[in-house]
């Protein structure tokens, strides 16, 4: 807890000077104003976080953060807890979804076993911070204790703090975690007052049936646990999950070097919204790569005003969003950068 309430008094709110000069230089570019779109605003957003009008692309890297979730007894997933381990293996071989929109972004992936319900012994490549070998049934009881969920933020903090260092300027967030949507979408009811109708979805695919299974899964959990949540984090460590947390202490600690954060899909965004609930300064180092297929993401983005810059009906995780977002992300620096201005090109302006 002491690494997080250190690492908050450094997130100051993005400032605002440099802002003219970012902006003329953008209108000075050899093209009607504003005709490049949301490019030119991811531009200004990525100079503004740098606080720079010269800003520098360095290193990309995605952490993807693995964990079980003891809901999954409850049968919301479609898919057994036993893949979250098996995806795991697959992205440490280089040939999951993240790795090849990652590889083509020319961004790393970092795979961080947080709390994975299994041994993995030597596994190459593993960043290995298991908390616990995954959360306990939600709809029984918290799903882990508020000194577990802080230590999950905090090696969150610690792995944005390291990435900066070695000269990561773009942080992207992950998720690998079979039944991951339950806890989420008791997040976003928690966190935005929704009813769970309003933010549970099909996640992994789930039947008409299944899903109305899993709306009365978040309401139990949600009831189970009413007492226990009294603020951020005993709402977190009551009906989130170890991932979750990571994701929301990347965040945090992201935003305190002054780094962009591009978040993923619907679980990512739970983290950031436990980031948003616990240090509210944190929205303004944040990108939202896409709108995700599931119909809570979708209210989540209204509630905090977020426009994504993708909107491809993903709902994968893994980081497959943020991977994808790099590219158009980078794309609008390198137009900021290289692209010559009225003067330079010795084009009339208008």
């Amino acid at each position: 807890m002491a690494l997080l309430e250190a690492t908050q008094t450094y997130i100051k709110p993005v400032g605002k000077a440099i802002e003219p000069d970012i902006q003329n230089h953008l209108d000075n570019l050899t093209k009607p104003q504003g005709s490049l779109g949301y490019l030119e605003e991811i531009a200004k957003q990525y100079c503004l976080i740098t606080n720079t009008t010269k800003p520098v692309m360095g290193k990309k890297a995605i952490f993807t953060f693995a964990a079980d979730h003891g809901v999954a007894e409850e049968g919301v997933s479609a898919f057994p807890k036993e893949v979250t381990a098996q995806m795991v293996l697959n992205m440490l071989s280089g040939k999951a979804a993240v790795n090849i929109l990652a590889n083509y972004a020319n961004a790393t992936v970092n795979i961080i076993d947080i709390g994975v319900d299994y041994d993995f012994t030597n596994a190459k490549g593993l960043i290995d911070k298991k908390v616990r070998y995954g959360t306990d049934n939600i709809t029984k009881g918290p799903a882990m204790s508020e000194k577990e969920a802080s230590l999950s933020i905090e090696i969150g903090i610690e792995l944005a703090h390291q990435a900066i260092d070695n000269g990561v300027t773009l942080i992207g967030t992950g998720d690998m975690g079979i039944a991951n949507t339950t806890p989420s979408a008791a997040l976003f009811a928690t966190f935005m007052d929704k009813s769970p109708e309003e933010v549970t979805g099909v996640g992994t695919g789930i039947d008409d049936e299944r899903l109305k299974h899993k709306i009365e899964v978040v309401k139990r959990a949600l009831e189970v646990n009413k007492d226990n949540m009294y603020d951020p984090i005993s709402t977190l460590a009551s009906v989130g999950g170890l991932e979750i947390a990571a994701i929301c202490g990347l965040i945090i600690g992201a935003a305190s070097r002054n780094t962009p954060v591009v978040v993923d899909g619907f679980i990512s965004s739970a983290g950031a919204l436990c980031a948003y609930k616990i240090c509210p300064k944190v929205k303004d180092y944040m990108f939202f790569s896409h709108k995700s297929k599931e119909k809570g993401h979708i209210k989540f983005l209204e509630w905090i005003g977020a426009k994504p810059i993708l909107d491809l009906g993903l709902r994968l995780g893994e980081g497959t969003g943020a991977a994808l977002a790099f590219n158009i992300i980078e794309a609008s620096v390198k137009i900021y950068n290289e692209m010559a201005t009225f003067e330079s090109a010795s084009v009339s302006g208008s």
